[in-house]
């Protein structure tokens, strides 16, 4: 689904994503119109620009991500300002790409947001995980019921933290594709997670980001 409240470009964007083989369901120029016809469309993910004639991008982002099925969102915006891409993130996007990308990057992006990989423009992935290690870093409560993971799964996610794909973490483990991926389900299970992102916050607030060094 795409949402944006300039026709040329929604029509652009939309007809980027049919020629490479996407299938478009629904288009809305307001976000109360796309949270309407959310249920119905049911998209895998939305692309959503943060200014918006009636209610903002970040509103709709929380709203489409709280949807039933949820829906993961990449924000496609003009605006790069620090305080857009943190509140686009908090809210639950699972991408924040400029609308001075590519079209092949813009069509990778889609792609990879659809497979739950957290996608940011260059310069932007920086910030964000300079916040949440900003915010790590204030003294945190001790707490004897976290779950126990094991060291396997504390390994997949350290790496998911540093952003590899499955793929290269089945390569640098010399694990399947199939045996990450459990790793990753299990490992949200135990932290009453619900996608990537949320685990890669995880990782990030407990500094596993860091505590992993090049092999």
């Amino acid at each position: 689904m795409v949402v944006d409240d300039h026709p040329m470009w929604r029509e652009a964007v939309a007809r980027d994503l049919a020629e490479a083989g996407h299938e478009v369901v629904a288009t809305a120029g307001e976000g109360r119109a796309a949270v309407r016809i959310v249920a119905a469309a049911r998209p895998q993910v939305a692309v959503v620009d943060l200014q918006l004639p009636d209610i903002s991008g970040v509103e709709v982002t929380r709203l489409l991500v709280a949807a039933d099925p949820p829906v993961r969102v990449l924000v496609l915006s003009a605006s790069g300002e620090q305080q857009d891409v943190l509140e686009a993130v908090k809210a639950g996007a699972t991408g924040y790409l400029l609308k001075s990308a590519a079209r092949e990057e813009f069509l990778d992006a889609v792609q990879r947001t659809g497979a739950g990989d957290a996608v940011f423009t260059p310069g932007l992935a920086g910030l964000v995980l300079g916040e949440y290690r900003r915010l790590a870093a204030a003294p945190a409560r001790e707490d004897d019921d976290a779950p126990r993971l094991t060291e396997r799964e504390t390994e997949v996610l350290r790496l998911v933290a540093k952003g590899l794909t499955y793929k290269q973490i089945a390569q640098r483990l010399v694990l399947s594709h199939r045996t990450v991926q459990n790793h990753v389900q299990n490992t949200l299970g135990k932290l009453q997670l619900h996608n990537r992102v949320e685990l890669v916050r995880y990782a990030i607030e407990k500094g596993l980001d860091q505590e992993l060094g090049e092999r």
